[in-house]
């Protein structure tokens, strides 16, 4: 069982590679959204309760998805409201049923970033879609975050477009497995 672990700034492409890689290997995606936007429905985003609900849904998704031996996907977008702690207990969760986690950092210019986050299909999941907000965000240090554990493969999405990564990312991680 493993989680392959998809991380970088917004509007990196996350959830579009995510699918992808969902669909050529046939694993279930865990999208980070699913979490914020439920936790969203009650509670304002970064107060104390978001938080707690929002990490409390990611830790119950990883520890049954260890029970039943579920691999997935998930992705998750490196900022100050989360815990950094969290990560270490979602590592742990997978682990301690011998699962594995690899993490893949997606990583884009700011160009890019700020030209991709106004596109429509992020609408679809309450994502940050506004330039100006980002920039705001960004200079109160809010995409600040300890760097997570070191990654099976850094895939500049700059360079390669969603089925190209998915392939790269799906390449790396039977290797990973295969011991190549």
């Amino acid at each position: 069982m493993h989680v392959i672990f998809l991380h970088g700034r917004p509007a990196s492409g996350k959830h579009t590679i995510g699918v992808k890689l969902s669909e050529l290997i046939n694993v279930p995606l865990f999208h980070n959204h699913l979490a914020v936007d439920t936790a969203k429905s009650l509670f304002a985003f970064g107060t104390p309760a978001f938080n707690r609900m929002r990490s409390t849904i990611w830790k119950s998704a990883f520890a049954e998805a260890a029970k039943a031996g579920q691999s997935f996907i998930f992705t998750f977008n490196p900022e100050s409201t989360v815990d950094p702690k969290l990560i270490t207990e979602l590592h742990s969760a997978i682990e301690s049923v011998g699962g594995k986690v690899h993490y893949i950092h997606l990583v884009c210019s700011r160009e890019s970033v700020l030209e991709r986050i106004g596109n429509v299909t992020r609408t679809r999941f309450g994502k940050l879609t506004d330039p100006e907000l980002f920039r705001a965000i960004e200079a109160q240090g809010g995409f600040d975050f300890p760097s997570l554990p070191e990654a099976l493969l850094v895939v500049d999405t700059d360079l390669h477009d969603p089925g190209a990564a998915a392939a790269l990312i799906a390449k790396a991680v039977e290797a990973a497995h295969s011991g190549a």
